[in-house]
């Protein structure tokens, strides 16, 4: 393993954003209306310098009124769900472990849409639902995971599975009691939806929590690499095991809660993009942390700008296109693993 410096950590974080910043310009580029680059970066340059007055109402609609508003919630929830994944990896030694295989991510979207139904005049009960469904899941699949007092991966893994599906269920039953325009607007979104902007109140949540449960995992980094080698041996080594277990758990199941109460379900995103970060740079945890953060936002811009040009004018949920690509990586852990 390459040792981590300052330099290399700030250069591959730069060349990430350099990344999701072309990812950015590429999706408010293409649509139902295809916009040049060109006129796309001299308007963008107009609003910088605080001439937007001169922009048609039409672009204006387009650009800043559609399309950034998704793109942006895209690379929050990006953001969001990939650091939950690397955090569950490591506590949890499964390198298929993901907020969406394991059920964290059904269990937020049925606390969000009990939140929903209970009290829709309060939009903010919806990311608490979304937590507290967060928090019961993963404690319960923790527990259904052990085996004689260890914590077994294969067991792991189909408890969480099982877990889902029950999950599922719950979700399909409460859907029944929506009218037929509520329930379809449910169903999409709950494959994962990012045409819906956050609402002003959400953004005060979302943003600082995102910043703080990203955070928070960062604190651990070191702790976690240690962790990686086993629980024992990180304990010789003075690492506050119940500690880091605690301020991952909660953390991770806090980014998952705000991405599933603003963008629905997406599935797979926490476990390729981790993934494909090792493979490029390494399993430091100090450098996969944020570089997962940056992966996933380009993740799902990318995605996101499949789901609204590939059959454009119809739109695709996210979710359905990080499926494609996420279960066949999926398959492949898989049976390496078995192996």
């Amino acid at each position: 393993m390459r040792p981590l410096t300052l330099r290399r950590l700030l250069w591959t974080c730069g060349a990430l954003s350099a990344v999701l910043v072309a990812t950015v310009v590429v999706a408010l580029k293409l649509g139902a209306v295809t916009i040049s680059v060109t006129d796309l970066l001299t308007d963008l340059a107009r609003v910088a310098i605080g001439r937007s007055g001169q922009l048609s109402s039409e672009y204006r609609l387009i650009i800043f009124d559609l399309r950034l508003p998704r793109i942006l919630v895209g690379i929050l929830v990006g953001a969001a769900l990939s650091v939950a994944g690397a955090g569950y990896q490591a506590l949890l030694r499964n390198p298929l472990a993901d907020p969406y295989i394991l059920g964290v991510s059904s269990g937020a979207a049925l606390g969000t849409i009990v939140a929903m139904i209970a009290a829709p005049q309060f939009p903010l009960f919806a990311p608490l639902g979304a937590f507290l469904g967060a928090t019961g899941t993963i404690t319960a699949v923790y527990f259904l995971g052990l085996r004689e007092g260890q914590l077994d991966s294969s067991t792991l893994l189909l408890g969480g599975i099982v877990t889902a599906s029950f999950l599922t269920a719950i979700i399909i039953f409460l859907m029944t009691t929506l009218a037929g325009r509520e329930l379809r607007g449910m169903v999409f979104w709950l494959m994962g939806d990012l045409s819906t902007p956050l609402q002003a109140s959400l953004r005060w949540i979302f943003v600082p929590g995102l910043l703080i449960g990203v955070g928070a995992i960062y604190t651990t980094a070191a702790d976690l690499n240690l962790m990686l080698t086993g629980e024992r041996e990180a304990m010789h080594l003075g690492v506050d095991v119940t500690r880091v277990k605690l301020v991952v758990y909660i953390s991770a199941s806090l980014l998952t809660a705000l991405a599933v109460s603003a963008s629905g379900a997406i599935a797979y995103v926490g476990l390729l993009v981790p993934h494909m970060i090792r493979f490029l740079f390494g399993s430091d945890y100090r450098l996969l942390i944020p570089a997962s953060a940056l992966g996933g936002a380009i993740a799902i811009v990318l995605a996101d700008t499949l789901a609204r040009t590939v059959v454009a004018p119809t739109e695709l949920p996210v979710g359905a296109m990080t499926a494609l690509a996420g279960a066949p990586v999926f398959i492949y852990l898989l049976r390496r693993r078995l192996r």
